[in-house]
C-alpha cells in the first residue's frame, strides 16, 4: 500500500483541501500501478483519502498544477472533501473530523473504491462503470432513486434517451413487479417501423404502448380550475363573470349526469361525467336571454361571446377529438378502465407503460400531461394500499411543458408536477424528469429532486442552474460537465454512496434516438420520397 502515498495536505478549508505531491527526491511517480490498474496521479475527478490520526477523509481532484523554484519543481492538487470513511471502510458523506496541515494524501485503489459501492451491491441496481476504473460497478439504491424523486439532465445528443432506456430496463430486470408511466414527446421509446409493425425500446413482455389520442384522457376529468386555464382567457373583461357562471353551471351538470351515483358529497371538482355539449348550451342561452319579446335583455346578455367562441372551435377541431369526443370515455363508470390503461392494470400487466404524446397537438399537450400527472398522484392518494403500490412517473422532454414560465398555459402542469414533486413521496408515487434545457423546467420540481444523473451540459446557464440545486458541498462538481462524452454521466444524491462520474450501460435494445446519418445518406444511393405520402399525413396528422 506504501506505493499509493502520493503527498501530504499544506492547507485546509471547509470545502477545499490543497495538497503537495511528493518531490522527485521523495519518489514522487506520475502513474501509480495496482495489480489491477494503472491511475495517473491528480488526475480530475479521481478520489484520493487523507489520514490522519484515525481521521479518514475522501475527497475528489478538482484542479492540479506545478511551480518551479530554481531547479526543484513542486506539484499541487486542490481537492474536494466528499465524506468520510469508517472503520469498515464505509462512505458516510459530510465531514465531522477535518485533517490539519500535514496529513497524508493517498490514491484510492480500484480495491477501496470497490468497497465503497459495495454498500448499495446488494440491490443489484447497477448503471455502469465508473470511467477510470471500468472493473468497479456503479449501484445505486433504488429506494431514495425513485421515491425521493430523480433528475435526468444534459444537453441533446448527450445519451439521454439511452440513460433513460438503460435505467429502465434495469428496474424491471431486477424489480419484475414494477409500475412505470413514461411520458414520450417523441416517439423515441415505442414507434412503428416502415412496415407498420411496432417497435420498442423494451420487451413488449414487459411494455404497454398507449397513443395519449387512444388512452382519451376525458374533458369531464378536469377540475374547475383545469378547465377555467382550458376554456377561459383571463384577460377577457368578461372572464370574472364566465369563471362564476362556469362553477354553476359544471356543479349542476356533474350532479343531473350521476343522479343514479350515490355521493355522501359531489363537488364542482368531482371526477365525474357531464355532457360537454350541454356546458355550450347553458353558455349559449345565457348569452341569448332575454325578455319581454326581446325589448329586455337578460343580466349575461352578450357576456360569454369570445367564451363561446373559443369552445365551438375546439369543438369543431378533429384534433381535440381525444379531449371533447371521447368515444369509451362516455359515462362515469368509464374512470376505472382508464386507471388500469394508465398504470398499466390490464389483462396482461406490464410494467411499463408507454404513452406517446408526439401526435397530440403542442397548444394542448401541457393540459394532457397535466391530467397524467394528477391521474398519477390520485391514483395512489385515494388508494389504501399506496404503500404496496409505488408509482414512477418519468417525463421525457420535461422542460416543454413543466415549466419555470408562468404563462397560465403551463399553470395546471406546473400544479400538477409540482404536487407530485413536494408530496408523492408520502403517497408512494415517484417523479423522474429528463430535460436538456434544465434552465427552462420549474425550479420547485427540480429542487425537489434529491438524485441527478448529469451528462454533458455546456450552456453556462444550464450549468448554473444545476450548480444551485444540487447538495451543498458538490457544486464544485458541476464544472465537469461540458467535459463528459457522450453516454457518460455524473451522479449526485441521496441513491449512490458518493458524487460518481461513470460510463452508463448501452442499453438493449436501443431508444429510436439516434442522429441522422448525414454523410452515408448524403454520399449514398439516390432516394426519393413520396411527398404526397407527408402531405397526407400532415393533413391527417397521423405520424
Amino acid at each position: 500500500m506504501e506505493n499509493l502515498h502520493i503527498g501530504h495536505i499544506i492547507k485546509a478549508e471547509g470545502n477545499e483541501f490543497t495538497v503537495k505531491l511528493l518531490s522527485d527526491d521523495e519518489g514522487y511517480n506520475p502513474v501509480i500501478s495496482t495489480s489491477s490498474s494503472s491511475t495517473v496521479v491528480g488526475q480530475i475527478g479521481s478520489h484520493v483519502s487523507i489520514r490522519q490520526s484515525g481521521v479518514h477523509v475522501l475527497a475528489s481532484v478538482t484542479s492540479t498544477w506545478e511551480s518551479s523554484d530554481e531547479d526543484k519543481t513542486s506539484r499541487f492538487l486542490t481537492c474536494m472533501p466528499l465524506g468520510e470513511i469508517n472503520e469498515n471502510n464505509r462512505f458516510t458523506r459530510g465531514i465531522n473530523h477535518y485533517p490539519i496541515s500535514g496529513a497524508e494524501t493517498w490514491q484510492v485503489s480500484e480495491a477501496e473504491l470497490q468497497s465503497l459501492f459495495s454498500s448499495n451491491a446488494d440491490y443489484g441496481f447497477s448503471m455502469g462503470h465508473l470511467s477510470k476504473h471500468s472493473d468497479v460497478e456503479v449501484y445505486m439504491d433504488p429506494n431514495p432513486l425513485f421515491g425521493r424523486h430523480l433528475a435526468i439532465l444534459g444537453q441533446s445528443g448527450a445519451g439521454k434517451s439511452w440513460t433513460v432506456t438503460s435505467l429502465l430496463q434495469n428496474t424491471v430486470k431486477i424489480m419484475p413487479n414494477a409500475h412505470i408511466i413514461l411520458l414520450d414527446l417523441h416517439g423515441e421509446y415505442c414507434w412503428r417501423n416502415e412496415n407498420n409493425k411496432l417497435k420498442g425500446a423494451f420487451s413488449p413482455s414487459v411494455m404497454r404502448y398507449v397513443d395519449a389520442r387512444d388512452l382519451e384522457i376525458p374533458y369531464w376529468l378536469l377540475t374547475y380550475s383545469e378547465l377555467i386555464d382550458l376554456l377561459i382567457d383571463r384577460t377577457d373583461p368578461g372572464a370574472s363573470i364566465q369563471i362564476a357562471f362556469l362553477r354553476d353551471v359544471l356543479l349542476t351538470l356533474r350532479k343531473q349526469a350521476n343522479e343514479d351515483l350515490v355521493f355522501d358529497r359531489l363537488s364542482v371538482d368531482s371526477p365525474v361525467y357531464f355532457s360537454i355539449d350541454d356546458l355550450l348550451l347553458h353558455f349559449k342561452k345565457a348569452n341569448e336571454q332575454q325578455t319581454d319579446f326581446g325589448k329586455t335583455k337578460g343580466a349575461l346578455f352578450g357576456q360569454f361571446d369570445e367564451f363561446l367562441v373559443k369552445l365551438q372551435s375546439k369543438l369543431n377541431d378533429a384534433r381535440y377529438d381525444f379531449l371533447f369526443r371521447p368515444k369509451r370515455r362516455k359515462n362515469s363508470d368509464s374512470l376505472e378502465g382508464l386507471l388500469r390503461d394508465f398504470t398499466g392494470l390490464t389483462d396482461p400487466k406490464r410494467q411499463i407503460t408507454v404513452i406517446d404524446l408526439s401526435p397530440v397537438p403542442s397548444d394542448v399537450r401541457p393540459v394532457v400531461a397535466a391530467q397524467l400527472g394528477k391521474l398519477a398522484f390520485e391514483f395512489n392518494y385515494w388508494n389504501p394500499k399506496r404503500k404496496e403500490f409505488p408509482i414512477q412517473l418519468v417525463c421525457e422532454e420535461a422542460h416543454a411543458y413543466i415549466t419555470r414560465d408562468h404563462d397560465e398555459k403551463y399553470k395546471g402542469t406546473r400544479i400538477a408536477m409540482e404536487r407530485i414533486a413536494k408530496e408523492g413521496r408520502k403517497y408512494g408515487v415517484g417523479l423522474t424528469v429528463v430535460s436538456q434545457r434544465p434552465y427552462e423546467l420549474s425550479e420547485t420540481v427540480l429542487s425537489q429532486c434529491s438524485n441527478y444523473i448529469c451528462m454533458r451540459l455546456t450552456n453556462p446557464d444550464d450549468q448554473q442552474y444545476v450548480r444551485s440545486l444540487v447538495p451543498e458541498g458538490q457544486s464544485d462538481l458541476v464544472s465537469i460537465l461540458s467535459a463528459l462524452g457522450r453516454g457518460e454521466a455524473l451522479a449526485l444524491g441521496e441513491a449512490i454512496p458518493l458524487p460518481t462520474r461513470f460510463q452508463v450501460d448501452a442499453p438493449f435494445p436501443t431508444p429510436n434516438s439516434h442522429d441522422a446519418d448525414f454523410y452515408n445518406k448524403w454520399s449514398g444511393e439516390t432516394f426519393d420520397v413520396d411527398v404526397a405520402d407527408i402531405v397526407n399525413r400532415w393533413r391527417k396528422q397521423i405520424r
